[in-house]
């Protein structure tokens, strides 16, 4: 394996990691509860701990600062959309756990955070030339 495909790789692990951490052993009843009212601190925070938790992934592949900001810019203005279009959706159609398409929702919010990611690693392995 490259050396090149490996840092992508390992960016790869490093973003999952955090997903993991941040959406389901750090995120707090309050966050969860607060993600759908637009400009809550609840999913500020917790846009906000994305941000902060995706440095590492961000910092293995670059060094250059305007870049690193805009791309940890990106993850909370991203991240906060994201979920609160998801809770917007579940409020909206009546959405609990025992619902098919509760589920489909959550499948595709979880699917657009792994996009962001992909996205993210393009732009990085593009900047750095790998």
């Amino acid at each position: 394996m490259s050396h090149n495909l490996a840092l992508v790789l390992w960016g790869l692990v490093l973003f999952e990691i955090k997903h993991y951490l941040c959406d389901f052993v750090l995120q707090t009843a309050y966050q969860y509860r607060n993600k759908g009212i637009y400009g809550h601190p609840g999913g500020i925070l917790h846009a906000g701990l994305h941000m902060m938790g995706s440095l590492p992934a961000v910092l293995i592949l670059t060094k250059t600062a305007w870049l690193a900001t805009a791309l940890l810019a990106s993850e909370f203005v991203l991240h906060y959309h994201i979920d609160w279009s998801k809770e917007q959706i579940n409020k909206r159609c009546k959405l609990v756990v025992d619902k098919t398409l509760y589920w489909i929702v959550f499948g595709a919010d979880q699917f657009l955070h792994q996009m962001t990611y992909v996205v993210f690693l393009a732009v990085l392995a593009h900047a750095a030339n790998l």
